[in-house]
């Protein structure tokens, strides 16, 4: 992935800022077709092009036909940034949303990605049950929003901000602007 090449390559420090990514979506999800319900889009030739576009990054990409609402992912992810290998929970969201296709507004799933990494199901359970991160997903959609961010990936660094997928040279001419020193 193109970010972890950056951070290979220069002296980085990422911060997740999680995106209100259609958030009035129900518990159950919707499919894709009620999404986009009144837009001409044709759903698998958009499903084609996105699988193209991830199978030339390298990613996988399965038969998506639901969409589902985020936000107890972002908030197991701002729990899950605080513990040792935490931050792998964006691959493992990634994976289950984009690849297996499970609602992430469910508990259990979002458990079971908790215990894929290690950590302690209980405590995670208490922390989504609780919605104890909740302000903290509230503050980064604020921050957004103030940014003017609309789209996911976005990608800021120091004052400068380039939205969508975007080639590793672009990337890496924003992390050099803002300063990046190379890794020895």
């Amino acid at each position: 992935m193109r970010v972890e090449q950056l951070r290979a390559t220069y002296q980085l420090e990422i911060q997740w800022t999680h995106f209100p990514l259609h958030p009035d979506t129900p518990e159950e999800g919707l499919t894709l077709e009620q999404l986009f319900a009144g837009r001409k889009i044709d759903i698998s030739a958009a499903n084609a092009e996105m699988a193209q576009l991830m199978a030339t990054e390298g990613l996988p990409y399965g038969d998506r036909s639901m969409t589902y609402n985020s936000r107890l992912s972002q908030e197991l992810a701002q729990w899950t940034g605080s513990h040792q290998g935490g931050d792998r929970i964006h691959d493992e969201l990634f994976r289950a949303y984009f690849v297996d296709n499970k609602n992430l507004a469910h508990l259990d799933t979002l458990l079971d990605l908790a215990a894929n990494l290690g950590l302690p199901p209980d405590e995670a359970r208490a922390v989504l049950t609780s919605r104890e991160m909740g302000h903290l997903v509230d503050a980064d959609w604020q921050r957004a929003r103030t940014l003017g961010i609309q789209a996911v990936p976005s990608f800021l660094a120091g004052d400068r901000l380039v939205v969508g997928a975007q080639p590793y040279p672009v990337l890496e001419e924003l992390v050099l602007a803002a300063g990046a020193g190379r890794r020895v």
